[in-house]
């Protein structure tokens, strides 16, 4: 006796299942890549000849060698490094002797009561790159004059527009500090800011002499020509 064959039928709705949840996965998936990209991406670009959109470095000058001072707004610390070393570097730059990199970092956000001080400021240095950055220096040094207190709110968006024009800048940066323009980018260049050595988390401000980070504790005295200028030679 022939035993008849069995004839197999497709499960039609199993398929349906499967599909429907390959899909549902791939759509989770693109979500929480979005979601990452998103986290991560240094949104609007500040467009200059005189930033790097890579490192968030801000060029004041152009000779061959460099140094690079990643500094937060908020910091006391660099503000007195400002004082000490700010006419040395100034110097240099004036008689083309380096290049020096300015990084507007944020790591003190936490300290200026839920203002994003750190980040405000930083994003107001790009402003002012943009629209002119030859006003960068003028500008910088102002905000350490105006520099508010640890634990304060900061300066306002209006002060800092002040800032700004008062260095010489057009009123358009007044929009740009006010509307946070270059925030997500803030955050992404504090995120590549190099750690110093002998520490084990970004401080500032970090000083980098022809691309050698410096230690403040180890490296630091407080005397610019042999701290700056004797490794620029060296």
């Amino acid at each position: 006796m022939m035993m008849a064959a069995v004839r197999k039928s497709t499960n039609w709705f199993a398929i349906g299942i499967t599909a429907a949840v390959v899909v549902v996965v791939l759509i989770v998936g693109g979500v929480v890549w979005f979601a990452n990209s998103q986290a991560t991406s240094p949104g609007t670009l500040p467009q200059s000849s005189s930033v790097n959109t890579d490192t968030g470095a801000i060029a004041v000058g152009t000779g061959e060698k460099t140094v690079d001072t990643y500094v937060d707004f908020m910091c006391p610390v660099c503000n007195s490094f400002e004082q000490a070393y700010g006419p040395t570097l100034q110097q240099l730059v004036d008689d083309g002797t380096i290049t020096l990199n300015i990084h507007p970092i944020a790591i003190l956000d936490r300290l200026s009561q839920g203002t994003q001080y750190s980040t405000r400021s930083a994003n107001a240095a790009y402003c002012v790159a943009v629209d002119d950055p030859a006003n960068v220096s003028a500008f910088v040094k102002e905000m350490y004059a105006q520099q508010p207190k640890e634990n304060t709110s900061g300066l306002d968006d209006a002060t800092l527009a002040s800032i700004a024009t008062t260095a010489g800048a057009s009123d358009a940066v007044a929009s740009c500090i006010s509307d946070g323009t270059y925030t997500k980018f803030v955050t992404a260049m504090t995120q590549k800011t190099p750690v110093q050595p002998g520490q084990s988390g970004v401080a500032t401000p970090t000083i980098a002499v022809n691309g050698t980070v410096l230690s403040n504790q180890n490296d630091l005295t407080g005397d610019p020509q042999k701290d700056i200028v004797a490794r620029l030679d060296g």
